[in-house]
């Protein structure tokens, strides 16, 4: 592993929840690959720190554009049967997409095909430009029969948000000024402005995904983690236990944050 060492800004540190060391996955996006070497990493990282409960939170959009979304699916399942780490996965906007898909919605397929279905049906061995051709209705009935019970199964499982501490952890963000519990479901899946360039402290440091940075963003009190693993081979995880917080991607490796103060 690669580390790569830099001063952390002493003016607010958030806190992770007492007792746990949590890792955060920002948007796998089908990349089996990249997906499986970063799992690896934390395992890693998590196994030469002083023992400490361990938490893997998976922020959604693990489906779409890479090539093995049933793959990422599968290693997820996996995971919530035998990880040393308790497993959260929320739902992304993709997520939400082909569960409504699944569940009935033949309005969505077009869109969905055009970003990223066509790749999430190919890996699970579905002639994606023979649904294209189909009737809406029919196409639905065709991706409905091709996605396991399994994984519908996970789909429906995976949560909205989940609080660590001073951390929330989200697919796309909050409507800033709203409180947690009057947030839209909408806006934690799909939103990007006002939230994006918002610095007020919203009284909570958010982690998200779903807006692509090309390194860990930190705009006033929120961490952005998407960095494209599709497009750009770089995934990445940020690491918190109490005060501190670390990243560990597939490009970089480990790279730790150092406080400035005692």
């Amino acid at each position: 592993m690669v580390i790569r060492r830099f001063l952390a800004s002493a003016s607010r540190r958030p806190r992770g929840a007492d007792g746990w060391r949590g890792y955060v996955v920002g948007d796998v996006h089908g990349c089996f690959d990249l997906f499986d070497r970063l799992l690896a990493d934390i395992a890693a990282d998590h196994r030469r720190r002083p023992p400490a409960r361990g938490l893997l939170v998976l922020l959604g959009d693990l489906i779409d554009r890479g090539p093995a979304s049933a793959q990422v699916m599968a290693r997820v399942r996996e995971l919530g049967r035998s990880s040393d780490l308790k497993l959260v996965t929320l739902s992304g906007n993709h997520e939400e997409v082909l569960h409504a898909i699944l569940e009935g919605n033949a309005r969505q397929v077009s869109g969905w095909l055009k970003f990223g279905g066509i790749e999430t049906l190919g890996s699970y061995g579905i002639d994606a430009a023979e649904i294209a051709k189909l009737p809406p209705a029919e196409a639905q009935r065709r991706i409905a029969a091709a996605i396991p019970a399994e994984d519908r199964a996970l789909l429906e499982s995976m949560g909205d948000s989940f609080r660590f501490g001073d951390y929330l952890f989200v697919h796309a963000g909050i409507r800033p000024g709203i409180p947690l519990e009057q947030q839209a479901l909408a806006d934690l899946r799909w939103i990007r402005e006002p939230f994006l360039s918002d610095r007020r402290d919203h009284g909570m440091t958010v982690v998200h995904g779903h807006t692509i940075s090309k390194a860990v963003e930190e705009i006033g009190s929120r961490i952005g983690i998407d960095t494209g693993a599709y497009a750009t081979g770089r995934l990445t995880a940020l690491g918190i236990e109490g005060r501190e917080r670390w990243t560990l991607d597939t490009v970089e490796g480990l790279i730790v944050r150092e406080r400035k103060d005692a």
